[in-house]
């Protein structure tokens, strides 16, 4: 399954290897703070857990978190 996950704060594509080989980009929201949106493909629910614990490690706030759809991969 593909998700996409989106947190507050700012975070650069350095993290994707550590996040678990996400897809990461970040914007600036309307009221001026930061919003990096996370795309991953995820093999099983483990997978997933593992991302949101890195995401709970690194102290960021989760806003969403969306099934995406199928078994596509990254490009």
């Amino acid at each position: 399954m593909v998700y996409q996950i989106k947190v507050k704060g700012k975070l650069d594509e350095s993290w994707s290897d550590w996040l678990g080989n996400v897809q990461i980009t970040s914007a600036p929201a309307e009221d001026g703070t930061w919003v990096t949106t996370l795309v991953s493909a995820v093999p099983d629910p483990p997978a997933l857990f593992g991302i949101l614990d890195r995401i709970r490690d690194l102290n960021l706030t989760l806003i969403s978190l969306r099934e995406m759809g199928g078994e596509e991969s990254q490009s």
